[in-house]
């Protein structure tokens, strides 16, 4: 039997790593999923397992070239950002992958912005809200002048999407997707690193930026491996392939991020604040965003529920959307829209009391109505008139509940989700499409379903 021609995509969430393979029609041909346990950093802080990961991944292309359906024709990558993996001298990982969610110093975050102009004029020059460790440039920042030992260690910072490349590659290099998100690192007035960046000699430790497209290098002399993409980058590129009409894209994960790649106004004072910021896509265009930490406050509500409801975690999975709940609890008057940090601020819902609800079902309409009132106030940062659709993927476009309560919260915009939740990974094998598949690309990449307005209890 004629093994299947294949790009392989490994996708690293913060919880869930994946490998995808996609046929030469980019439809999913195989999809494992791998989990590992956090450890702790020299803090006490929790994060990622690199070597446990490096591990799996070279594993898993071991098995891939030994595997007998598959002819792998290509290796990409797509992961999260804020992320860098540090390497020594000897190209050996020498310090832990921090975690973007760890606390940053407040004095040597004012050292920072005092030095450079103050956070306003440094977050409208890198469109970089103030964020501490989720600007990962402030990650090299602070190590230089916290910990100068092991800065002095670090030959070179590679953001997790390139360190997977390396990986199999062994080849070094930046991209712009990574560069450019909301790490400080990028002056987007100049279309360049930023000056703090030179004078802190944080280059030195940078590798050189190729093109997102391009060859990191071959594995098997002659399978093409790809440098690797953020994540929220590459999500967008099966829609800015199909889609020409001005849409936004609502990429859902741990973080919720609204992307609108029509929206190319400068960052306002206003807009930093509350957390919106601009994404560089593979081909350097700007492209402005808001981001809501929905994810991860759904993955420990739901905890919360099956816990008290006595349920399996999972059970959410099987909630079938009821209006009739939205009408019988919700009430606007008692669920406030969050502060200006909407990137940590959490719902009203993990302030009410669960024995007010009658079943889990009621609790958990409850929660994603509380949970959308967010969401609203978090794309409408982004939104304009001229946007009369909304793209939403990843793993809440599964989601009936949280669909259903979108559509009911924007009734002159159709929502849409993507019945293939795996558009990061797509993207990263689209880029990749002239290197590997000689087929032209196919013009129905994305299937849609339309979720529509049945009860405006938004209004």
């Amino acid at each position: 039997m004629d093994k299947q021609n294949v790009i392989a995509i490994f996708d690293i969430g913060k919880t869930n790593k994946k490998l995808l393979l996609f046929d030469e029609h980019y439809q999913l041909a195989q999809e494992t999923s791998k989990q590992f346990a956090e450890i702790k950093d020299e803090d006490g802080f929790e994060c990622e397992d690199v070597q446990a990961l490096t591990k799996w991944i070279k594993e898993a292309f071991e098995a891939l070239l030994h595997n007998e359906k598959f002819n792998v024709k290509a290796i990409n990558f797509s992961a999260y950002g804020a992320s860098f993996v540090y390497l020594d001298e000897a190209l050996n990982v020498c310090l832990p992958l921090y975690n973007y969610l760890k606390p940053f110093d407040p004095q040597l975050q004012q050292q920072f912005y005092e030095t450079y102009g103050g956070e306003s004029l440094v977050a409208k020059q890198t469109a970089s809200p103030v964020l501490g460790n989720l600007n990962s440039g402030m990650q090299l920042y602070r190590l230089k002048y916290e910990k100068p030992a092991d800065f002095a260690r670090i030959k070179y910072a590679l953001h997790l999407p390139q360190y997977l490349s390396f990986i199999l590659t062994n080849k070094l290099c930046a991209d712009i997707t990574s560069i450019g998100c909301h790490t400080n690192l990028w002056n987007f007035e100049k279309n360049q690193y930023h000056q703090w960046v030179h004078e802190e000699s944080i280059d030195t430790k940078l590798p050189p930026v190729v093109n997102a497209d391009a060859i990191a290098g071959y594995v098997n002399t002659t399978i093409p491996v790809g440098i690797g993409l953020h994540d929220s980058s590459a999500a967008l590129i099966p829609y800015l392939a199909a889609f020409q009409e001005p849409f936004i894209l609502l990429s859902t994960g741990t973080w919720c991020i609204s992307l609108n790649p029509f929206n190319n106004e400068p960052l306002s004072e206003e807009e930093l604040l509350q957390d919106c910021l601009c994404y560089l896509t593979y081909q350097g265009k700007s492209v402005k965003a808001s981001r809501l930490f929905a994810g991860y406050e759904h993955e420990q509500q739901t905890k919360r529920l099956a816990e008290h409801f006595n349920q399996p975690v999972n059970y959410f999975t099987g909630v079938e959307y009821n209006p009739a709940f939205i009408y019988y609890r919700t009430d606007q008057t008692d669920n406030p829209q969050p502060g200006n940090a909407g990137m940590v601020a959490a719902s009203h819902f993990g302030e009410r009391t669960l024995t007010d609800f009658d079943s889990f079902e009621a609790a958990y309409h409850q929660f994603i109505f509380d949970l959308i009132q967010q969401q609203v106030q978090s794309t409408n940062l982004v939104l304009q008139d001229t946007i009369k659709r909304i793209f939403v993927d990843g793993g809440f476009s599964k989601n009936v509940v949280y669909m259903h309560l979108l559509a009911n919260a924007f009734p002159h915009i159709e929502i849409f989700a993507a019945s293939v939740a795996q558009a990061s990974s797509l993207g990263a094998a689209l880029v990749m499409h002239a290197h590997w598949n000689n087929k032209p690309l196919p013009s129905d990449i994305i299937e849609l379903k339309l979720y529509t307005n049945t009860n405006n209890v938004f209004l």
